[in-house]
């Protein structure tokens, strides 16, 4: 009897449910989540396994290695798919969200998400890291603005690399405020040292990879978009046409139709949004500064044309399509000749 097993995970331990071919719920459990732990659990069952299926989530895609590692089909389920479906449950649990996702296997009404490598995993670490202290860096500097403001001292627009020095001016000759501001201009000089370490290892990181290397050919794509695009997508080889590129990150419009009504929308936000944040940055840098190139002269016309939101967005999701026509030609970026589309 093929058997199809939905696994609801969590940090300490997974809700197991398993139904059989015919739909009837065979066995409902609670194992560590641990890969180990849940392979032993399941090779006890009494029946052949079709496939495991776990939503994409923190923990899946080590728990999805570990259970491919042990021989079984595991597969992972979109996220926002299976929320879609298990919104249709009055009462939420563990144990329901579990067999509405062994259900989900059982009726085949799912959709696949690609495991990513473990160096993707790792370069994804890296710049999450990254990004993290870039972020508290800011969220201090912010802070240190408004402290000041309700004193009516005003920080003003200046440079990053004169920001303490604008603030211990302000602050000088009163005591409390020096008191407020010295250790979180500390902790902010601790963070931009450290963030600058990283940047050095990002552009390094970079350097060292020759996929990379070709596509920071394409002005405006440095070491972050580059790293962030070749982390995102992992294996190239599973779009079958780079135009399937901007739907899977989210940068293609909504459509809503329904009888007589069909209205398109804003872009969908599906996919990685790391990666449709950086291939924006890409194309406003593009589209703003920078040397004369046929992609570029494409978005001006567009922006004439549509206005410079809706340009850079699909400036954007081309300068997606060509990171990936360049990295699985192993060509680079050819500024005065439009490549063909595939």
């Amino acid at each position: 009897m093929r058997l199809f097993v939905g696994l609801d995970v969590s940090l300490d331990k997974t809700t197991i449910c398993v139904i059989s071919e015919h739909g009837e719920i065979i066995r409902e459990a609670e194992a560590a989540s641990e890969p180990e732990v849940l392979s032993r659990w399941l090779y006890e069952l009494d029946g052949r396994i079709a496939v495991v299926g776990l939503e994409a989530g923190p923990l899946s895609q080590w728990l999805h290695r570990g259970l491919m590692e042990e021989g079984l089909d595991a597969v992972l389920m979109e996220t926002r798919q299976v929320k879609g479906a298990l919104k249709a449950m009055p009462i939420k649990t563990d144990r329901r969200d579990a067999e509405g996702i062994a259900r989900l296997l059982h009726l085949g009404w799912f959709r696949p998400v690609h495991c990513k490598s473990v160096s993707a995993q790792e370069t994804r670490a890296v710049l999450g890291a990254r990004k993290a202290i870039q972020q508290n860096m800011i969220a201090l500097e912010m802070s240190l603005r408004g402290l000041l403001r309700n004193f009516g001292l005003k920080v003003g627009a200046i440079s990053r690399g004169r920001f303490e020095i604008r603030i211990r001016e302000l602050a000088d000759g009163n005591p409390m405020l020096e008191t407020a501001t010295a250790p979180m201009l500390r902790a902010r000089e601790t963070l931009r040292q450290e963030l600058a370490t990283l940047e050095k290892h990002v552009r390094q990181f970079a350097q060292d990879d020759p996929v990379c290397r070709r596509l920071m050919t394409i002005p405006g794509v440095g070491a972050v978009v580059a790293l962030t695009f070749r982390a995102a997508v992992d294996d190239p080889t599973r779009f079958r046409s780079s135009k399937r590129i901007g739907p899977w990150v989210g940068l293609t419009p909504s459509r809503n139709q329904s009888g007589e009504r069909d209205v398109s929308g804003g872009i969908t936000k599906a996919g990685d949004v790391n990666l449709r944040r950086a291939l924006c940055q890409a194309a406003t840098v593009m589209m703003n500064r920078g040397r004369s190139t046929w992609l570029r002269t494409w978005g001006a016309q567009l922006a004439q044309r549509r206005g410079r939101k809706i340009a850079m967005v699909a400036l954007a999701r081309r300068i997606a399509v060509i990171l990936h026509r360049i990295w699985i030609d192993g060509s680079v970026f050819q500024p005065d000749t439009a490549p063909k589309m595939i």
